[in-house]
């Protein structure tokens, strides 16, 4: 999955799943389409990088700030479902992986909390209330979470001009591997929060379309629906 991912490399809760078939994968790369959603770079007041098992992430927000998209990167993230069994925080080791990457500790802000994509947004305004007056941000995360992200952003902290950037990475170069069954596994959860999180209010609304649900649906059946809310 690359030498940025490996470097957490103490992660006990990753584990494989089995293989993937053809239709599985065929209906992944649909709601892949659906779930990833990124917009033209503009300059910013900070990048948030939002933790997750994907040290790539972090990387990938190292190299927006040394294109000068913003001055400051706050990495945002206590331990998750994935990352639970982790030594440091997500925030930490985020931390670590921009610092290797050039990123000095004077652009760099720690939110070692947030245990969820709706709390690494409200975390990181509490953090940054009083330091810096947020009119712009750019929201870094995995492909497929961009879009659950700018839902959760634009509700949980409105009146800011959000950005989703991502690594540049396709189904093929992210999704296949010894993990790609807990891949599917978690954009078929992430894409059931899309339309359960929006009628809790933690999001605003995108509707899904039918398609990217037909797949979601099938995937469920097919027994990938190992982080579904039930």
């Amino acid at each position: 999955m690359g030498a940025d991912m490996r470097a957490a490399g103490d992660n006990g809760a990753v584990e494989s799943h089995g293989a993937v078939d053809a239709r599985a994968r065929e209906l992944a790369r649909v709601v892949w389409d659906h779930l990833v959603l990124t917009g033209p770079l503009s300059k910013a007041d900070a990048i948030l990088a939002l933790g997750c098992h994907d040290t790539r992430v972090a990387a990938h927000a190292a190299r927006l700030w040394h294109a000068r998209w913003a001055p400051v990167v706050v990495v945002t993230g206590g331990r998750g479902k994935i990352t639970s069994a982790w030594t440091e925080t997500e925030a930490q080791v985020f931390a670590r992986v921009a610092r290797e990457h050039g990123v000095p500790e004077g652009a760099l802000l720690l939110e070692e909390t947030a245990t969820n994509t709706g709390e690494n947004i409200t975390a990181t305004r509490r953090l940054l209330d009083g330091r810096l007056d947020l009119r712009s941000g750019i929201l870094v995360a995995k492909p497929y979470m961009t879009r659950r992200a700018l839902a959760t952003a634009r509700k949980q902290w409105p009146g800011v001009d959000w950005i989703a950037a991502c690594p540049d990475l396709g189904y093929e170069a992210y999704g296949t591997g010894d993990d790609e069954r807990r891949f599917i596994e978690l954009m078929v959860g992430d894409l059931q929060r899309m339309e359960v999180y929006a009628e809790r209010g933690f999001q605003v609304p995108m509707p899904v379309p039918a398609a990217a649900w037909a797949a979601y649906e099938e995937l469920v059946a097919l027994g990938y629906d190992r982080h579904v809310i039930r």
